[in-house]
């Protein structure tokens, strides 16, 4: 019997018969059975409950102290047992202290976290600033600690610098950081011949918006194909028109489309959405600014204007 499988339960019952007393349920355990039978002579198994059943009016109180002890005395055997395969085959490592128990220190990582979640009886200590864990529980802690000592050590500070200059000179990093840049513009190229209606929401490439104005500035070629290649509205040229993205009340006024958009309307760049792509956009809008409202709330800021209108 493993010690996160150890149970008991006590609970009073009147079986129907007139006979008052208390069912007990516990995993098997032949030694437990003995104890149990020596301390309660007239329990017997009950098929039909599933339970043994113990009589008497105090035959709750009698086995729940019974249990008590029990119980204790299973941790702390479960505990010596562990110290014992510790002491056999210990684990020797920067984030392990021995003491009471086990203290597990590693640098923040969230797979350290789920895999200690999953280590029974392990909780974190916020006065220490780490996580104990019983003797009892070395069994499953050596089990999972390969996949522990590896998320920690990837998550030192000295292995995330390292990870962050990698990325950093990477030709990937440099084009997020353009496509990043272009996006803090807040322009988009639309055709010529087909400029969007203003202070409407519409679809784009670049996802849902509200165009402000068109101002006739021609979109260099390059950059158009390199951040917008969706937009291919030949042969007439490309020019810029300044967006900002839609709120929660814009979505809610905005009227959707009745049919997807075509390839035309793909071609061009800009399109109505449809009341399923409204819908997404409205719940992520509305949980932004749900989120912007709690942080003002937090600095003590008014509401916004938008809250207020």
């Amino acid at each position: 019997m493993t010690d996160e499988a150890m149970e008991f339960c006590a609970t009073q019952r009147d079986v129907g018969d007139g006979a008052a007393g208390a069912t007990a349920t516990f995993p098997y355990d032949r030694m437990t059975v003995e104890r149990f039978r020596k301390a309660f002579p007239r329990a017997r198994w009950r098929d039909d409950l599933g339970a043994w059943f113990v009589p008497g009016t105090r035959a709750e109180r009698r086995l729940t102290k019974w249990m008590s002890r029990e119980w204790s005395g299973v941790l702390a055997y479960a505990d010596q047992r562990g110290r014992d395969a510790f002491t056999f085959e210990p684990i020797t490592s920067p984030y392990l202290e021995v003491a009471d128990d086990f203290l597990v220190r590693t640098p923040y990582s969230p797979t350290v976290i789920a895999e200690l979640r999953e280590v029974p009886w392990a909780r974190w200590d916020p006065v220490l600033k780490a996580w104990r864990v019983p003797f009892r529980s070395f069994e499953q802690l050596n089990r999972r600690w390969p996949a522990i000592e590896a998320a920690a050590r990837m998550a030192e500070p000295e292995e995330r610098r390292k990870r962050q200059e990698s990325r950093r000179a990477s030709p990937e990093h440099a084009d997020r950081r353009a496509e990043a840049a272009e996006r803090r513009r807040n322009r988009y190229p639309v055709p010529e011949d087909a400029p969007p209606p203003l202070d409407r929401v519409l679809m784009t490439h670049a996802g849902c918006v509200v165009f402000e104005a068109v101002t006739g500035e021609l979109a260099d070629p390059l950059i158009a194909a390199r951040f917008y290649p969706g937009v291919t509205a030949e042969p007439a040229a490309l020019i810029w028109a300044a967006w900002r993205r839609p709120s929660h009340a814009d979505l809610v006024q905005a009227w959707p489309a009745r049919t997807p958009p075509g390839p035309a309307e793909l071609a061009r760049g800009w399109w109505q959405p449809t009341i399923e792509v409204l819908r997404e956009e409205r719940r992520r809008a509305a949980s932004l600014e749900r989120a912007r409202e709690t942080r003002r709330a937090k600095r003590g800021d008014p509401p916004s204007s938008e809250q207020n209108s």
